[in-house]
C-alpha cells in the first residue's frame, strides 16, 4: 500500500516566497509515498502572490479567502478534505531540499516510531546556519522570565521556552517542533479536531503539541532532514500587529492550560509589566523604532481585550 501526503500552505502577502516554496516541493523526491494534494489557502492577500500558481507540476488546490481568517483556521480549512496518511503544514517561507519529504516520512513509518505523532526537521537560514527551532512546553515561570528580561540573566531559574542552549545537531524527542515544517499523522490531527482556531496566529502548534502529548503522542526533531527557513514570513511586514497577536495567543494559552490564578497573573503581567520592560529595553538600545512598535502593538492589544479574548479551555486537551 502506497503512503500518501497532503501539504497545506497558508499564504498572506508572501510575494515570491510562495512560488519558491512550491518550486522546491515540485523538485523534491517522493520515494515510497504519493503526493496527493498541495493546498494553498490564501488569507485575503493583496500582493498577487496567490495568482498564476498553476504553472507548477503539482496536484495544486487553491482556496481563496476574502479576508484573513487566521493561521489556525486556514490550516484546518486546507486539511478538511484530506484522506492522506500524513499532513504537512508548511510555511511559504520554507524551501525544501530534495530529500526534505522522503526522510521524515520514511522515519515516521518505522514500527518503532508508531507513537510519534509529529515530526519536524532541521531548519537552516539562507547562509546554512542551523536555526534552533525546538521548544519546551511553556510554563508561567518561562513567561515571567521572558516578560521581565530574566531569561537571559538567570536561565537556571527562568528557562527559555525555546531550546536555544542546544545546537540542534542531533535528532531527539522534544516537547514541540516549530510550525514552519509540521508533519502530522492525519489520524492524530482528526483525533484532536485539528488546530484550535481561537489562536489566530502563534501558539496554535504549541497548543496542538501539548494536547498530543497529553493524549500519549510524541514530537520528534529529525536532524537528518533539512530545509531552508527564511523566518518572519508574512508577519515580518507588520511587526506591531505580530506583537499583538503573539501576546493575545500567549494569554489564551495560559487560560486554556494553566490554573486560573496563574492565567490571571500571566495576563496582568503581560498587560501591565511587560510593556514597561520592553520600552526600557528599547531605550537602552536607543531604538525608537522598537519603542514605536511596542506602543502600537500594546495599543492593539488593549483594544482587543474589550472583545472575548480570554476563554477557558474546552476540555479537549
Amino acid at each position: 500500500m502506497t503512503l500518501s501526503l497532503d501539504i497545506v500552505i497558508v499564504n498572506w502577502n508572501t510575494g515570491d516566497q510562495l512560488r519558491d516554496c512550491l518550486a522546491s516541493i515540485a523538485a523534491a523526491t517522493r520515494h515510497s509515498f504519493a503526493l496527493n494534494r498541495v493546498v494553498v489557502v490564501d488569507n485575503g492577500s493583496r500582493d498577487g502572490s496567490a495568482e498564476g500558481l498553476g504553472d507548477f507540476p503539482l496536484p495544486l488546490t487553491l482556496i481563496c479567502n476574502r479576508e484573513n481568517r487566521g493561521f489556525a483556521a486556514a490550516c484546518n480549512q486546507g486539511a478538511r478534505e484530506s484522506d492522506a496518511d500524513y499532513l504537512l503544514f508548511l510555511n511559504p517561507d520554507v524551501r525544501l531540499y530534495p530529500d526534505s519529504l522522503t526522510r521524515p516520512i520514511r522515519f515516521m513509518v518505522e514500527p518503532a516510531n508508531a507513537r510519534i505523532g509529529i515530526c519536524g526537521i532541521q531548519l537552516v537560514d539562507e547562509s546554512g546556519l542551523v536555526d534552533r527551532s525546538c521548544a519546551r512546553f511553556p510554563t508561567l515561570r518561562m513567561f515571567v522570565g521572558k516578560m521581565l528580561g530574566l531569561t537571559r540573566w538567570l536561565p537556571g531559574v527562568f528557562p527559555n521556552h525555546a531550546m536555544t542552549e542546544w545546537d540542534h545537531g542531533e535528532s531527539r524527542c522534544v516537547d514541540q517542533v516549530i510550525g514552519a515544517f509540521f508533519l502530522i499523522r492525519r489520524s492524530l490531527f482528526e483525533q484532536l479536531s485539528g488546530f484550535d482556531e481561537r489562536f489566530f496566529v502563534y501558539f496554535e502548534e504549541v497548543d496542538f503539541s501539548y494536547r498530543a502529548a497529553r493524549a500519549g503522542w510524541s514530537s520528534y526533531y529529525l536532524a537528518e532532514a533539512r530545509a531552508v527557513h527564511r523566518g518572519g514570513g508574512s508577519s515580518e511586514q507588520v511587526k506591531a500587529m505580530r506583537l499583538c497577536y503573539s501576546l493575545q495567543s500567549r494569554i489564551r494559552y495560559g487560560f486554556k492550560h494553566f490554573g486560573r490564578p496563574s492565567a490571571v497573573g500571566l495576563a496582568l503581567g503581560t498587560l501591565l509589566l511587560e510593556p514597561l520592560s520592553r520600552l526600557g529595553l528599547a531605550a537602552a538600545r536607543r531604538s525608537p523604532c522598537s519603542a514605536k512598535e511596542t506602543l502600537q502593538g500594546y495599543a492593539m492589544l488593549w483594544g482587543a481585550i474589550s472583545r472575548p479574548l480570554v476563554q477557558q479551555g474546552d476540555g479537549s486537551e
